[in-house]
């Protein structure tokens, strides 16, 4: 169970702008909400949940955070009391800590992964049903890939009325070329989102995988094959460590600016030489990247797992145990707690 959805990839020729986004907040990432509530119902969203690579190829900068936390993690984002944070990171230990030995394993924090995981899968299909209702008015369950174009183009600011006319009478529509790219990458995922016998009509379920192509083997596929395009230069169909990351390095001169391309850098060297390039022979295959984009490869899971305990694990005994999950709670949660020494026989 995987699926593909993705907003629209960006072409290379764009994708050197990314480093400038990264200036105006070096921790942002391509948000999931529209400003538009209309607008995010009908595009599909750059971030999701529990996934490890934006769609347009960045890393998923929240990714931990995410797949540690789950629903919890807007209540430690809207959470400003540091005693109460403590508390909740100490419920979740317990609840982490099955055998309760006050130790996470990787297989415990490998089940916690998945558990979490599921969560964001459950609320993306909540989230469907609401969307699929907006382009789905006549309540048939089944919308055509015009019916969509016609309710993404009126979110876009056309006038509803004149472009359902124009599409039916099969007459050329006025639109600008950035938009008519995103309507052609769009059109390239509602046909993978649709499965045999293609009809370009999308079922509820299909169109959860058009949003998030978690959800389908197929989509999760194509959006990985977008991703290769994008970044593969030389034109093999596969990824070398220098283009994993080129994107967007050099695009800055301040020296705040290449802090944040170095650190980029470094991230995404990481990402590809431990985990993504899992024969260690310097090339990434769709294969891998597949693997290493699917949120419910269980293997990948415990491969997370032991990374994360790694990075707290200072008594290096392979386990996670309260002071170290307080003192690295910025890696957990997203927020630094203090007095986490003195505070876990408090909290815990």
């Amino acid at each position: 169970m995987t699926g593909q959805a993705s907003a629209p990839s960006l072409a290379p020729h764009r994708l050197c702008l990314l480093g400038i986004l990264l200036l105006t907040d070096a921790s942002a990432r391509p948000a999931n909400r529209s400003s538009a509530r209309e607008e995010r119902e009908l595009l599909p969203p750059a971030h999701l949940n529990g996934v490890k690579l934006e769609a347009d190829g960045h890393l998923n900068r929240d990714f931990h955070q995410e797949v540690f936390l789950g629903r919890d993690r807007a209540a430690f984002e809207e959470e400003a009391e540091p005693r109460r944070s403590r508390r909740k990171l100490m419920v979740i230990f317990s609840k982490v800590d099955v055998n309760v030995d006050r130790k996470i394993s990787a297989k415990e924090m490998q089940r916690w992964i998945m558990e979490k995981t599921a969560e964001h899968f459950q609320e993306a299909v909540k989230e469907n049903k609401l969307y699929f209702r907006t382009v789905d008015p006549d309540g048939d369950g089944r919308v055509s890939w015009d019916e969509y174009k016609v309710k993404f183009l009126a979110s876009k600011g056309h006038d509803e009325g004149e472009v359902a006319e124009k599409i039916k009478n099969n007459e050329e529509l006025k639109i600008d070329e950035e938009t008519q790219e995103v309507l052609e990458n769009l059109r390239d995922r509602w046909f993978q989102a649709d499965n045999p016998p293609a009809d370009l009509l999308l079922t509820e379920d299909e169109f959860l995988a058009f949003l998030h192509p978690e959800h389908s083997r197929g989509t999760l596929q194509f959006m990985v094959r977008e991703i290769v395009r994008d970044l593969d230069q030389d034109g093999d169909r596969r990824l070398s460590l220098s283009e994993f990351v080129s994107l967007p390095a050099g695009t800055v001169e301040n020296r705040l600016g290449q802090d944040v391309d170095d650190s980029w850098v470094r991230d995404r060297r990481k990402e590809f030489e431990e985990l993504i390039d899992t024969n260690h022979d310097g090339l990434v295959t769709t294969e891998e990247l597949e693997a290493y984009m699917d949120p419910m490869n269980e293997y990948n899971a415990l491969s997370e797992a032991k990374q994360m305990i790694a990075i707290a694990d200072e008594n290096q005994n392979r386990h996670l145990e309260p002071e170290e999950v307080l003192k690295y709670s910025e890696f957990f949660t997203g927020s630094k707690l203090v007095d986490y020494a003195r505070s876990v026989h408090e909290e815990f």
